[in-house]
């Protein structure tokens, strides 16, 4: 576990040092949008989405710093939909990553302007993606923006903030997460094995890890919403519960819902069994993530 937290936290300051490098500085005439841009996304974290798309290159053969670019990508647009679903008008939470959410500290008109900002940020980033034989910089873009649009990320809070007050089933609980939570950790997944010229076969096997183990992530947190403090979280907790929103543990219970993350961590692991030790690092992390108390 000690070596996985080093790497953990070496990639996290690679990933860090890209994003600094690709945004702008919050000074001239344009500084409070810069500046707003700046505090979401440096507010904390730890990366996940874009360590994945770097363990994915990795497990594919590929050299991980050339994975930089989407892997800036995916954490910019990550970001942008936690600023627009902190919203009053969205899930309304007044803390994220153990701080005041931005409109909090810049007020809605700004966060809004934010999360447009480092959506659209995110693209010229992700352009910037060398190419392989297989996947052109274009390949990259449309795979970003097919997980960012109307049948995935947004498709999914669209019906997240449909089924608010629903008694929902299972199975229209995991549509939801599988276009929201699943979609850009497997994106983020499949961003990164594109960069090492992954063939189409591996590519679908990254591609069910990852959809496995974000549903699995998003069955976790569900159970942590309940069972940990907001000042453990980092934010809100127990805010699913009181706005009446569907949940693993509220449709399963949380024993169910604690072998339900289970099962599907071991789908995720079956998936890519096929690659042998070049995707330690991909199990290592699902283990954790499994494993994880906070």
């Amino acid at each position: 576990m000690d070596e996985l937290k080093t790497y953990l936290t070496e990639r996290a300051e690679e990933v860090d040092a890209a994003i600094d490098a690709a945004l702008p500085r919050a000074r001239g005439r344009h500084a409070r949008i810069h500046e707003a841009m700046r505090y979401s996304v440096f507010a904390g974290g730890k990366r996940l989405r874009p360590i994945l798309c770097l363990a994915a290159a990795e497990a594919c053969g590929g050299d991980p710093r050339e994975a930089l670019p989407p892997a800036v990508a995916v954490e910019l647009l990550h970001t942008y939909s936690l600023v627009h679903d902190d919203l009053p008008c969205m899930d309304d939470d007044d803390l994220r990553r153990g701080r005041p959410t931005c409109h909090k500290v810049y007020g809605e008109g700004m966060a809004v302007l934010t999360g447009d900002a480092l959506l659209t940020e995110a693209f010229r980033v992700l352009c910037r993606t060398r190419p392989t034989k297989r996947y052109s910089a274009a390949d990259h873009v449309a795979e970003l923006a097919l997980t960012g649009g109307s049948t995935r990320l947004i498709g999914g809070q669209v019906l997240d903030l449909e089924g608010e007050g629903q008694a929902l089933t299972k199975a229209q609980l995991v549509r939801i997460h599988e276009a929201k939570t699943a979609a850009l950790l497997t994106s983020s997944i499949r961003l990164g094995a594109m960069t090492a010229n992954a063939t189409p076969a591996r590519l679908e096997a990254l591609g069910t890890f990852g959809h496995a183990l974000g549903l699995a992530f998003q069955v976790i947190d569900d159970i942590l919403d309940v069972t940990q403090s907001t000042e453990v979280l980092g934010k809100t907790a127990g805010k699913d519960l009181a706005v009446d929103k569907a949940t693993y543990p509220a449709i399963l219970g949380l024993e169910k819902s604690r072998r339900e993350a289970a099962r599907l961590t071991h789908k995720a692991m079956n998936a890519i069994e096929p690659f042998g030790r070049r995707a330690r690092r991909l199990r290592q992390i699902a283990d954790y993530l499994l494993d994880r108390e906070y």
